[in-house]
């Protein structure tokens, strides 16, 4: 069980990654960005919207920067811990 809530938050983790850096991929492709690129970001913010969408709104604003992929880490780094405790 512990493995399997691990790997559900490591692909997360890694969703997190993958938006973050797509945020700047994306804008230096040009006008006209490859059309698999533009999958894997629609993809990726489907699954990630849904937890970062939350926390980016309680959030306050620093200048239009967004803190919301840094908080939401750190919530998945407590949990791998408190799956780790529970389950170890």
């Amino acid at each position: 069980m512990a493995a399997l809530l691990n790997a559900i938050l490591t692909l997360f983790t890694i969703a997190i990654f993958a938006r973050v850096i797509l945020t700047f991929v994306i804008p230096m492709s040009g006008a006209n960005p490859h059309p698999i690129l533009i999958s894997i970001n629609t993809l990726v913010s489907q699954v990630t919207e849904p937890v970062l969408g939350p926390i980016r709104r309680s959030l306050p604003t620093f200048g239009g920067l967004d803190f919301s992929p840094m908080a939401v880490l750190i919530i998945l780094i407590l949990l791998r811990r408190v799956v780790d405790g529970v389950f170890n």
